[in-house]
This record gives C-alpha cells, sequence and structure tokens, in this order.
C-alpha cells in the first residue's frame, strides 16, 4: 500500500483498465486482402470465358481421371527411384574414396546441367543409338543380350528420366541434410562404440530428416508438375490428355486448362499435408511440445468461440 509523506496511507488507486494496442493497418491490410479475394472470386464466377458448366463436364471424364492415374504412378515411382538414387549419391559425395566422390559429383553437375526435357528426349530416341543392350566381359563378348526397343515403354521412358533428374536435385538435399547434424553427434556414437550402420540409422539420419523432409517435399511437388513433361515423349498423363481433348474440342481449352489446374492443386496439396504431419513426427526430438495439429486448432477455436459467447451473454 502506498504511503503519504507524513507516513499516512493514501487511498487505493482506483484500478485502471488496460486497453489493446490498436493496429489499423493490420485491420487496413486485412479489409483490402479481403476486398481483392471477393474481387477475384466474384470474377471467376461470373466470367462467361471460363465456362464452369464444361469444366464441370471434364473434371471427371475418365479420359482426365486416366491421364491423373499415369501422372500418380509417373510421380510415385519417381520420387521412390528418386530419393533412393539421391542417398546413395549423397553418401557418395561424403565418401572417403576420391574416385567414388568425383563420380557422384560428376553425375550430379551432369544432370542439374541438362534439361529434364533435353533428357526424355534423348531416352525416347536411345533405341536409334543402340539398338541392342547385352550383358558380358566389359570390352569382350557379350553372354546376354536383349531388345532395348520391347523393354523401354513410354511409361519406363518418363520414370528413368525423371527418376536420374530427380537424383541429381534430391543427393544436395539430404547431403545438405546429412552434414546439418552435430558433430558431436559422431563424436557421442564413436565413443560408444556404435557400428557405423546404426549410427546413421538410428542417430544421424532422424535428426537429418528434420532439414531433408522440407526441401525434399519442395522437390517432389516440382516433380508433380515436372510430369506434364512426359507428354512429349507419347505418354498421356493428365496434362497429356487435357492437350488431347484440347486438340480436339478447341472450344473447352479454358475449362481443360482449368481442370488440369485443379488436380495439380489437389495432388500438391495433398503432399504439403503429409510433409506437415511428417514434419511433426520428425519434430518431436527437439521440440518439448509439438505445434496442434489443423484439426485441433479449429478446435480450440470453436471452444474459444463459445466461451467468448457465452460470456458476452452473461454479461
Amino acid at each position: 500500500m502506498p504511503f503519504a509523506a507524513g507516513g499516512t496511507a493514501t487511498a487505493s488507486a482506483a484500478p485502471r483498465r488496460v486497453l489493446p494496442q490498436r493496429r489499423p493497418w493490420r485491420w487496413a491490410a486485412t479489409l483490402l486482402l479481403l476486398v481483392v479475394a471477393a474481387q477475384v472470386a466474384h470474377g471467376l464466377a461470373t466470367n462467361p470465358f471460363y465456362q464452369w458448366d464444361r469444366f464441370q463436364y471434364w473434371f471427371l471424364r475418365p479420359s482426365i481421371l486416366g491421364g491423373l492415374l499415369i501422372t500418380l504412378k509417373v510421380a510415385a515411382y519417381s520420387a521412390v527411384a528418386g530419393l533412393l538414387g539421391g542417398t546413395a549419391l549423397a553418401l557418395g559425395r561424403l565418401s572417403r574414396n576420391p574416385v567414388v566422390r568425383a563420380a557422384s559429383w560428376l553425375y550430379i553437375w551432369l544432370f542439374r546441367s541438362v534439361p529434364l526435357i533435353v533428357v526424355l528426349l534423348f531416352l525416347y530416341n536411345f533405341s536409334a543409338l543402340y539398338k541392342s543392350l547385352s550383358l558380358g566381359v566389359p570390352f569382350g563378348p557379350g553372354f546376354l543380350s536383349f531388345d532395348e526397343s520391347h523393354l523401354a515403354t513410354d511409361l519406363v521412358i518418363a520414370v528413368v528420366g525423371l527418376s536420374l533428374n530427380e537424383a541429381a536435385y534430391a543427393a544436395e538435399v539430404v547431403r545438405a541434410g546429412l552434414l546439418s547434424v552435430d558433430h558431436g553427434q559422431h563424436e557421442a556414437a564413436d565413443a560408444l562404440g556404435l557400428p557405423p550402420r546404426y549410427r546413421f540409422t538410428r542417430i544421424v539420419l532422424p535428426q537429418a530428416m528434420r532439414a531433408i523432409v522440407p526441401s525434399y517435399v519442395n522437390q517432389l511437388i516440382g516433380l508433380v508438375k515436372s510430369t506434364s513433361l512426359v507428354f512429349y515423349v507419347s505418354l498421356l498423363d493428365l496434362f497429356g490428355q487435357v492437350q488431347n481433348m484440347g486438340s480436339t474440342f478447341p472450344g473447352d481449352v479454358v475449362p481443360l486448362l482449368l481442370v488440369a489446374t485443379v488436380w495439380y492443386v489437389i495432388l500438391t496439396s495433398a503432399v504439403s499435408v503429409v510433409q506437415y504431419y511428417v514434419e511433426r513426427r520428425f519434430a518431436r526430438g527437439a521440440l518439448r511440445t509439438p505445434p496442434p495439429t489443423p484439426p485441433a486448432r479449429l478446435r480450440a477455436a470453436a471452444r474459444a468461440l463459445r466461451a467468448r459467447i457465452a460470456l458476452g451473454a452473461a454479461a
């Protein structure tokens, strides 16, 4: 309790009301963004040029869904093969063997320098360069030969081309993640006498995944969109079917492009959702309390809103 100069207690001060800080620019920016979003939504809904009735007609057509299935196959196979190849290349870059290290660096340099469309076209015309392939003694007779043109289907060419390109970029992502692990972790594992395989799978890799996952998911999203290039090797994926239908029905080019756009947005959004939960899982060792999931945030916001409404009704 405060005292006056003569030693007598003064009257208790009246409680002061705490006012929140005013942020007018935040409200102005919010209002501006809402107005712009409303204008964009109104333009998309009312512009007859988009032909939403034709979009609804094409969205679930069997030809479009067949192309979407091919896109999913190519992206899935290429993602797995590219990640495995990139991991091997990253370990080669970190190897103590100078030949392995140089070969890995040369592969990464080459496939990061050559455009993906060039790789796909080169593989598509590979049978013109080599009529048959054989296995045998190097620079000697071959024991087993096979016709490359019969094995290299359009799907195989697309998967191989995308995997070769993806492995070069994934290698640098994996290498950066492995290098992000503190060197003290390696020293602690050596002090405990852990074998290299156990040290890599149980100590280094789980910590490196926190740095690998966000960067590699960006590569994976780019891979999903890069599957549109397999149309140039005669594989009718989602974009290939849209191109084919657009040439057959010239008046539906815009709704067909919107169909492809929406499906690509759905695919990349699904990958982003998986990324969130994978990152949350690998963040358990780094964060004491993992961040709440979007459904948990919505439930918390709903409870807070109900509590505020009940408080206002009681007041």
